[in-house]
């Protein structure tokens, strides 16, 4: 049977989640921020064919929709960072209307845009929480924020790596789940406010159930 393949960014989450999932599925590292993520993820899915594709780590979120130490699906994940300009002058790529992939000639129906749906989940998974934005680096500060949530508003979290994965598993034809960890409010920078097992326990917790949803393959 093909794998689900469980996806993390750094070596200390995947040791929380794979001391809580066992053999529950594969777990690989695909890596910290958008582009060793997009990279790494095509290379395993080549290498392992998996059915479906669990990205699973923490997250900042943008206000108080989510709770601190919890953990959501998400329904779809954007991309912050490819366009033209910086700060309050940025333009995403979509807005300028380029096409992150634009497809094969001669039809554009398979082109990509700034935001890639992710796999919906049936019950006892929670209902997902929206849109996800992934950065290639984390807000600093409030005024960051501000500027991100005028061009996406839909977004309530903010991640590193949720796009490029999702990039390379909609080019892959696999489809992906993303799961993350409210470890602290985005534009904090201070870590002792932080909650990072709290979120990964979470994380553990749904992944579980997603996991055990009909369906899902055990590592083969």
């Amino acid at each position: 049977m093909r794998p689900v393949l469980l996806l993390v960014p750094t070596a200390g989450e995947r040791r929380v989640l794979a001391a809580a999932l066992g053999d529950s599925c594969r777990i690989e590292l695909c890596g910290f921020g958008p582009i060793a993520a997009a990279a790494r993820t095509a290379t395993l899915l080549a290498e392992h064919t998996p059915a479906r594709v669990l990205l699973a780590g923490i997250a900042g979120r943008f206000d108080d929709r989510l709770t601190i130490g919890s953990a959501h699906l998400f329904s779809e994940v954007a991309c912050y960072g490819v366009g033209a300009g910086s700060g309050a002058a940025f333009e995403p790529a979509a807005a300028l209307g380029w096409p992150q992939w634009p497809g094969d000639p001669p039809g554009d129906e398979a082109a990509i845009g700034d935001v890639i749906a992710c796999e919906a989940a049936t019950a006892p998974a929670p209902p997902a929480a929206g849109l996800l934005l992934t950065a290639c680096a984390a807000s600093a500060d409030t005024a960051d924020v501000a500027t991100r949530r005028r061009l996406f508003p839909a977004a309530v979290a903010e991640d590193m790596e949720g796009f490029g994965v999702a990039l390379a598993c909609r080019l892959a034809g696999v489809p992906l789940r993303i799961v993350r960890g409210i470890s602290n409010t985005a534009g904090d920078r201070d870590k002792s406010r932080w909650q990072i097992g709290p979120a990964l326990e979470a994380v553990a917790a749904l992944a579980h159930t997603l996991l055990a949803l009909p369906g899902q393959e055990p590592r083969r």
